[in-house]
């Protein structure tokens, strides 16, 4: 889908709509340029470096030594988030979360794998809602299996890695009102081993993860045919295709563990209504991808967020992948384009071809502007509130007009509610319009021609993810 023009302007003024005229506090937009100039392209090529001299981070590597492997790595990572989380009025939790994960496919036996988890807790009615944003620590080179060679693994993903350290440092001191989990974590070419365990184990236990961000590959703004993008990024956003694998598994009658049964249930109960809605296009993902583009292009003008209707490339796949498969909403950020010699290769120059995932073939500026595209859509999203629930489109008899009604929440930070509409080959809202603290409203717009969204709107003024309507008849 291709973002119109006049889509974007409207979509860009969606995003900070009204803050004023609605708003009983000030929004807290000095707070969240604020944070955008503190993040450090410095500090995150020094990181990238640093993760770089471990020489390999593969998965099954060294745990024992303090130079090498992915022990040692891990060990600093912890460490580094820790230095954030003692700073002057941090409230960062951090905290490494280990398993064992079995013998399998890409692992040769039973081994302990850490996921390194940064905390910020939330506050007040939106404390509850988990956001979580991640990079994988973990490495390889062009054999899979090899834990000895060298990975240096600069791009992939020592560059997410670093953004998402770079972003609990620079929030951590800061004040959100959903509770925001910043991840590092291993396994991912192994399996996407890490992130599975932890989407399982929220699953389980019922966490209310309502929004994850996955950043692989997130570390060169430059392609292999020579282009060159640094005001780009895509972003993989598609929560259908998971829906449609597991009530293929469903027909297909395939067994699935007790906690892969609960969660087939739960996104059973979540998702498909709106499926048989006709909602394919206005799931959970694709909404969180909506307000991440918006998000990023209101406070970073003239950066570009490409949202593309994919779960991820072709023949590859990211850590959001998990998330995705148990029901949650999540996205995938990578570069604009993508080199493959330097990536999943052992070092090496061939013809006067230089191979490997190297640190100088990394644009460190152009990392800190992906970590403030993440840093825009996630401080915002905390911010809002919950999105919002029991919303209905009244489809019961023949108008022209359109009735929309829904349940009120009962957050005291919610101002009011947004109504925004698009036409149906559109990927991103059009119109908007603020409708006050009310549970039902009429537009004099045809049901027919639009799709609609409903959001509540925070007394900061910033938007909650919009809510698709089901029909009323």
């Amino acid at each position: 889908m291709q973002t119109r023009p006049r889509a974007l302007a409207l979509t860009l003024s969606i995003v900070l709509a009204a803050a004023s005229a609605q708003a009983q506090t000030p929004a807290p937009a000095d707070a969240l340029q604020a944070m955008l100039a503190e993040v450090s392209a410095a500090r995150i090529e020094a990181r990238i470096r640093r993760l770089v001299s471990f020489g390999t981070r593969h998965t099954l590597s060294d745990i024992a030594s303090d130079t090498r492997g992915i022990g040692a790595a891990r060990r600093w990572i912890t460490a580094e988030l820790q230095a954030c989380a003692k700073a002057p009025g941090s409230r960062l939790k951090v905290e490494e979360q280990s398993f064992i994960e079995p013998a399998g496919n890409r692992v040769n036996q039973p081994t302990e794998l850490v996921n390194i988890v940064a905390t910020l807790p939330g506050r007040g009615a939106s404390q509850g809602r988990t956001l979580v944003v991640s990079g994988h620590y973990d490495s390889r080179n062009s054999e899979v299996m090899d834990a000895l060679g060298e990975a240096p693994g600069a791009n992939d993903d020592a560059s997410g890695t670093a953004a998402v350290m770079e972003l609990a440092c620079v929030m951590a001191t800061r004040h959100f009102d959903a509770t925001l989990v910043f991840m590092a974590v291993p396994g991912e070419e192994q399996g996407l081993l890490g992130a599975a365990q932890w989407a399982r184990d929220a699953r389980a236990q019922g966490v209310n993860v309502e929004a994850m961000i996955t950043n692989d590959i997130v570390g060169s703004s430059r392609g292999d045919a020579g282009q060159r993008d640094a005001r780009r990024m895509r972003l993989f956003a598609d929560g259908l295709d998971p829906l449609v694998r597991l009530l293929s598994q469903a027909q297909a009658n395939r067994p699935a563990t007790a906690a892969d049964q609960k969660a087939h249930a739960a996104m059973q109960a979540e998702l498909l209504p709106l499926l048989q809605a006709g909602a394919n296009e206005d799931l959970p993902t694709a909404q969180l991808g909506r307000h991440l583009k918006a998000a990023a292009e209101a406070a970073m003008p003239g950066f570009t967020v490409q949202l593309i209707q994919r779960r991820d490339r072709y023949l590859r796949g990211g850590d959001h992948l998990p998330f995705l498969e148990r029901g949650y909403a999540a996205v995938r950020f990578t570069e604009p384009f993508e080199n493959f010699a330097h990536q999943h290769q052992n070092p090496r120059t061939e013809n006067g071809v230089v191979y490997g995932d190297l640190p100088e073939f990394v644009d460190f500026p152009y990392v800190a502007d992906v970590a403030r595209v993440n840093l825009a859509g996630l401080a915002t999203l905390a911010w809002a509130p919950a999105p919002v629930k029991g919303v209905r489109l009244d489809a019961s008899g023949l108008t022209n007009d359109s009735t929309l009604e829904w349940t009120a929440s009962d957050d005291p930070e919610v101002a009011g509610y947004r109504i925004v509409w698009r036409d149906t080959d559109a990927a991103t809202w059009q119109q908007a319009r603020d409708v006050g603290r009310v549970n039902r409203v009429t537009l004099p717009v045809s049901k027919d021609n639009v799709i609609f969204g409903v959001q509540a709107v925070s007394r900061k003024g910033y938007a909650s993810l919009a809510s698709y309507p089901l029909p009323k008849r």
